[in-house]
């Protein structure tokens, strides 16, 4: 049985959000399509599933990271704001959108608030541990000489 460490993190996050549109509880606001992910950001993102695609990696960065709140993934979801002649600096991600992620996961049952911060339920590490059993299995599938590895 693989686990979420096992797997490089672009093809899991694409199979756990692929696996997140199917569900009812995982659902863009009707405010997604106007907004930016963060005040560093110039431009909305241009992808049509980005909702998905955010709420898997910050599905996956929560059982990575342990128990994790609103700020600290704010913080990991951040960037560099561009000012012009002035140097760089670093601004937080959107904590809206992240706490809408947030709550609709823990709505689903995936993730659980654990003294202060979220971590994810044994439901929601079952969730991922298949996810990343699949994408395991469908890469041995393709490079059969990985197994041994």
């Amino acid at each position: 049985m693989a686990t979420v460490y096992d797997i490089p993190a672009d093809t899991l996050i694409k199979r756990i959000a692929d696996r997140l549109k199917e569900m009812e509880e995982i659902n863009p606001p009707e405010y997604a399509k106007f907004i930016k992910t963060g005040v560093h950001k110039q431009r909305a993102p241009e992808q049509p599933d980005w909702w998905y695609i955010r709420a898997a990696a910050v599905f996956r960065k929560i059982y990575t990271d342990g128990p994790v709140g609103i700020k600290r993934l704010r913080v990991a979801y951040g960037g560099k704001k561009r000012r012009g002649v002035k140097r760089p600096r670093f601004r937080m991600g959107s904590g809206a959108l992240i706490r809408d992620i947030v709550q609709q996961l823990e709505k689903a049952g995936y993730v659980s608030s654990y003294k202060r911060g979220r971590v994810v339920s044994p439901q929601g590490r079952a969730f991922l541990d298949k996810s990343a059993t699949e994408v395991k299995k469908k890469i041995l599938d393709k490079f059969p000489s990985l197994e041994k590895y």
